[in-house]
């Protein structure tokens, strides 16, 4: 990932945006059966992908510089992301609260 806490944030969203604006559009251009033992398989392939992205993302700058003997930075590294994704989270939760209606 990038050494850049704020894209690294900014990543994580993007991917949660599109993820979930394929999930929910999907319906409207592609016939569905109605039931189907590849749904479930399907929504656990992609919940197993997404935690590993996200792990990914969240973790391996961090954990590289604690390797590297960088605690305090790597800390400070991981907070910078989580807040800055929670406060990606907190402007899509007032997008939905406040544009939906």
């Amino acid at each position: 990932m990038t050494k850049n806490p704020i894209y690294n944030a900014l990543i994580a969203i993007a991917y949660i945006v599109v993820l979930v604006s394929t999930v929910f559009l999907a319906p409207t251009f592609i016939k569905l059966p109605d039931q189907s033992i590849f749904f479930p398989m399907a929504m656990l392939g992609t919940l197993v992908f997404s935690v590993a992205l996200m792990a990914y993302v969240f973790f391996y700058q961090p954990v590289l510089m604690l390797i590297d003997g960088k605690r305090d930075d790597a800390i400070k590294f991981f907070l910078k992301t989580v807040a800055t994704f929670a406060v990606c989270v907190l402007v899509l939760v007032a997008c939905a609260l406040f544009l939906t209606k």
